[in-house]
């Protein structure tokens, strides 16, 4: 049976993971691992959300579709991409650079007036990666849009019963992962028929880590 995760129970996880983790040389993401139960997938159970994270580490990256005054304002928000119609037409045309240039970026944001033209060009690409561009209206700010973006992730589930998503990095504190686990543990949820009496299991992990056992043999141990 499953006990519905705290986020004190989370932070003892995340000690564990730190805890039994190698030395690596690189920086290794921390990454959540969530498991249902009594859903039936073949009625056609999915999650696409965008879930916004308090504690940032290493901010999403945004790619800006857009022209005019709003491409202006977003070169000036210091998004990681901009790009007007011209550029979408050479992509078109270019579909291994189209698939390299949409592999960079975790979000895309598209001005209405063009977003007719980006579905042209790049809607069969984009679709099936689940990152159609968010669009944004002509009058909208796109400073606190990019904020918003920069500091969220996406989760993706689509005939399965199980979702993992990354939640930060080893160099964060272990309070600030757990209180982002616990952002995304509370979006899924909500999204679940029964709520948290679908979930099965939960684990961590370090990228190149193991997963942690059970909450409830967690527990047990105990790590400075």
């Amino acid at each position: 049976m499953f006990v519905m995760i705290t986020e004190a129970h989370l932070v003892e996880m995340i000690k564990v993971v730190k805890a039994e983790a190698k030395q690596r040389k690189f920086k290794q993401s921390l990454e959540i691992f969530i498991t249902f139960k009594d859903i039936d997938v073949k009625k056609g159970f999915a999650l696409n959300e965008v879930i916004q994270i308090p504690k940032t580490g290493s901010p999403a990256t945004v790619c800006v579709m857009a022209t005019g005054d709003m491409s202006v304002k977003a070169k000036a928000a210091n998004a990681d991409a901009v790009i007007g119609t011209e550029e979408l037409d050479k992509l078109g045309a270019n579909k291994r650079a189209s698939r390299k240039f949409i592999n960079k970026y975790d979000f895309f944001l598209a001005d209405t007036k063009i977003m007719p033209v980006v579905g042209k060009v790049l809607g069969q690409l984009l679709g099936p990666r689940g990152k159609m561009p968010v669009p944004v209206p002509y009058d909208a700010p796109i400073e606190s849009f990019l904020q918003r973006f920069r500091s969220s992730i996406k989760i993706r589930v689509r005939g399965s019963l199980s979702l993992a998503c990354k939640f930060g990095d080893e160099t964060m504190d272990d309070a600030d992962l757990a209180a982002n686990a616990l952002a995304i543990l509370s979006a899924v949820e909500k999204k679940l028929p029964n709520g948290e009496r679908n979930i099965k299991k939960i684990m961590i992990k370090t990228t190149m880590g193991k997963p942690t056992k059970q909450v409830q043999e967690v527990k047990k141990k105990k790590y400075a």
